[in-house]
């Protein structure tokens, strides 16, 4: 891990802020709070998304998105391109990317189609993807109170999609598929942190999507109205800060303790779907949100009494989490 807490300090000031706060905290507790914020910016880039998508193809969605990114990241890689694209790890570089292309399209599409909090719900399964990838593909020790505290949440999920009355439709499988695309690319993220900058991380999936689909937007290009610019300018932001990190979270945490965690972005959802579309949650929704948060609220109060830390070595082994 190349970006320790001076990267952190430096990255905006909220999370120069809260960093202040938890300076004697354990890694895995900022990683946490990172991750809380991101999943405020993730929540208001789905919410732009659905806005956009009314009018506009997901593939131009997905192409300003990309550029907005690089637009954002560009001093930085004009300045120094070499160490931009530096990479020793340009396989998992390229997995990342091709789970991220179907990540993104189906989850974009499940947004733009579905109610904000399902689709939001729906993603949720990556916790069990996360969870196990994270035991085979890092060798994270998972004890029965983090099993515990996924298959909570995952509960809560169940509760407020209230499986069996309105059915899985397309957009729903796409939603699905998504989420296991979606649990991989972070379990990856993980191995990448370790010899990747965040800023190599985010260049190489900026760069890759926006060339993948530069051809499809083209051909499904529709010239955007001002208000349209102004909300994929805004997808752009958001899409880069949340990204950034998230990134940030599983560099400095364990990935099967932030699946948990996760699911505070459902509140977001439900909030906004609320105020933004007037979408008033059904009473099994809010039945689903208490139990999704008190289960993260049960990760991170565990986890701030451990003081538990990523182990030093050099291979990222040795936890002794349970």
């Amino acid at each position: 891990m190349r970006e320790g807490k001076s990267g952190l300090r430096s990255l905006i000031p909220p999370v120069a802020i809260a960093n202040k706060f938890v300076d004697n905290a354990s890694n895995n507790i900022k990683a946490a709070l990172v991750l809380i914020l991101a999943g405020l910016f993730f929540s208001i880039m789905a919410a732009t998304i659905k806005l956009a998508g009314q009018s506009l193809h997901v593939t131009q969605i997905l192409l300003i998105r990309q550029l907005g990114m690089l637009l954002i990241m560009s001093p930085q890689i004009i300045a120094n391109p070499r160490e931009s694209y530096r990479t020793g790890r340009i396989d998992l570089q390229m997995i990342r990317l091709g789970l991220a292309l179907v990540a993104m399209t189906g989850g974009f599409t499940a947004i733009i189609h579905m109610p904000l909090a399902d689709a939001t719900a729906l993603g949720f399964a990556k916790s069990f993807f996360v969870t196990i990838f994270a035991v085979i593909v890092l060798k994270e020790i998972v004890g029965p109170y983090r099993w515990l505290a996924v298959v909570v949440g995952f509960i809560g999920v169940l509760i407020m999609l209230r499986p069996g009355s309105d059915g899985f439709t397309i957009y729903s499988i796409y939603a699905l598929i998504s989420a296991a695309c979606a649990g991989a690319v972070m379990v990856i993220i993980r191995l990448l942190s370790r010899t990747e900058t965040t800023h190599t991380i985010m260049v190489y999936q900026a760069t890759g999507v926006a060339l993948v689909m530069f051809i499809p937007a083209l051909l499904t290009w529709q010239q955007p109205t001002f208000v349209e610019w102004l909300l994929l300018a805004l997808i752009g932001v958001t899409a880069y800060l949340g990204q950034r990190l998230n990134v940030m979270a599983f560099t400095l945490g364990e990935a099967s303790l932030l699946a948990s965690l996760d699911y505070m972005r459902l509140l977001y959802a439900v909030l906004i779907g609320f105020f933004l579309f007037g979408n008033l949650p059904h009473a099994s929704t809010l039945l689903g949100a208490v139990i999704i948060v008190a289960a993260a609220i049960f990760t991170i109060h565990r986890e701030s009494r451990r003081k538990q830390s990523l182990a030093s070595a050099s291979d990222g082994r040795g936890y002794t989490n349970n």
